[in-house]
């Protein structure tokens, strides 16, 4: 069995280039399957000092131990410890510190069976492929006003027009989130993934998206007693019912999930938009391909996911002793795996460095696995196939428009992956 150190001394590599934390680099950052690739072929399964929040993790980037290891329920997604103390805090921050630390535990992301169960069934219902196909119409025609209000211009940028609006107003609707409070509740959105992801904040980023994410609560908290009164026809509604009728949903975990579900269907797909159009323009090929073949929009969707995952990485805790991808792992010690690398495996995907859009090998981590598959998956896909077809109808000549000298600039994250910006031109 291998131990830690064994796969890295025997290659020649030291901890600093195995690091995880070299994923913040901004050569990295910009492509970090170079990087995933030589982990995957010299280091499969390694020890990390600087992973799990610097407490250190074995790192997994082969697909077959990526899936073992998420299917494996000796593996547990607890690892929001205790909340810290308040001591270190400056004062105007404490409140907001034990709100969000006393909720966040019970957010599905967090949470193993029972509970995860009970949970994950009520939140479900909402998520079924038939009743997200059903919205495709709505939103259908989110996607082609937005592309109306920018058609005549001959350029946009993506994110700030497109990728960001778009899942912003679907999730909303979904949620009963009223259209005057969307840019409130998506910079709330933001402060959650900063909150989740850390990897790359100052002390007083941490603390300004801690209050984000409380006020976020607070919001929630203020609808949920409006709709005493007038109740409505939507999720959130659906998830107070089940509330009142099997008193199954505490406080704390109703507020916890509905920010997690606002903000994961928000920003991960935000992500998938911007990513994928940047990686269709980088292979024009391709592009051409689906102006000629709208009927791929299912199967790009499929690939544009695996070929750059919004989400990268993710984790669990060893229940107990066991072992993984051959390597002994302990009781209590911390396991991250590389989504974006069991993505481009070369064992599951032929020639996974390139794009074909009518790849039918669909073993793509990019939703997770397991119990913990994105419940919003279905959503995401919908969006993003309404996105890349409409594009492709609709702008045939698209084409990536970054000022001269300039390259595409990646949001610093361990854990995520998205541009800041993607400037496009047409006509």
């Amino acid at each position: 069995m291998a131990s830690r150190g064994t796969d890295a001394g025997a290659v020649g590599m030291d901890d600093a280039s195995l690091s995880l934390s070299r994923l913040l680099e901004p050569e990295v950052r910009r492509d970090p399957y170079l990087f995933y690739r030589r982990l995957r072929e010299a280091a499969p399964v390694h020890w990390d000092e600087s992973a799990a929040g610097g407490g250190g993790a074995w790192v997994l980037t082969r697909h077959a131990d990526v899936m073992a290891m998420l299917r494996d329920p000796r593996m547990s997604a607890t690892r929001i410890g205790p909340p810290p103390g308040e001591e270190w805090l400056p004062e105007e921050y404490r409140a907001a510190a034990r709100q969000v630390f006393r909720a966040m535990p019970h957010q599905l992301l967090f949470l193993d069976p029972p509970d995860h169960t009970r949970l994950r069934g009520l939140v479900n219902k909402a998520f079924t492929p038939r009743l997200v196909e059903g919205m495709r119409p709505r939103i259908h025609a989110r996607v082609e006003a937005l592309l109306d209000d920018v058609f005549e211009r001959g350029q946009m940028e993506v994110i700030a027009e497109l990728a960001y609006p778009l899942p912003a107003i679907v999730i909303a609707e979904l949620l009963g989130v009223p259209a005057e409070d969307r840019a409130r509740f998506i910079k709330w959105s933001s402060d959650f993934g900063a909150f989740l992801d850390g990897s790359s904040l100052t002390l007083q980023e941490a603390m300004q998206a801690l209050v984000g994410v409380a006020e976020f609560m607070d919001y929630f908290r203020a609808i949920i007693a409006a709709r005493q009164d007038a109740p409505r026809d939507d999720l959130l509604q659906a998830l107070l019912a089940a509330r009142e009728r099997e008193d199954v949903l505490s406080e704390d975990e109703l507020l916890a999930n509905l920010v997690l579900v606002l903000a994961a269907g928000h920003g991960t797909t935000t992500h998938l938009i911007g990513n994928g159009l940047l990686a269709l323009l980088r292979q024009p090929q391709e592009f051409a391909r689906l102006v000629h073949e709208p009927e791929l929009a299912g199967t790009a969707t499929q690939e544009l996911l695996r070929f750059d995952s919004p989400v990268q990485v993710t984790g669990r805790t060893a229940r107990e002793d066991l072992t993984l991808g051959g390597t002994d792992v302990k009781a209590g010690e911390h396991v991250t795996v590389i989504l974006g690398a069991a993505n481009r495996d070369p064992a599951v995907f032929h020639d996974p460095d390139r794009i074909d859009l009518a790849r039918q090998e669909n073993r793509l981590m990019s939703f997770g696995f397991g119990i913990h598959f994105c419940l919003g998956a279905p959503l995401a896909r919908v969006e993003a196939e309404e996105v890349f077809g409409a594009v492709a109808r609709r702008l045939p000549d698209l084409r990536l428009d970054f000022a001269a000298g300039t390259a595409p600039d990646w949001e610093p994250s361990v854990v995520f992956r998205g541009l800041r910006e993607l400037p496009v031109a047409w006509g």
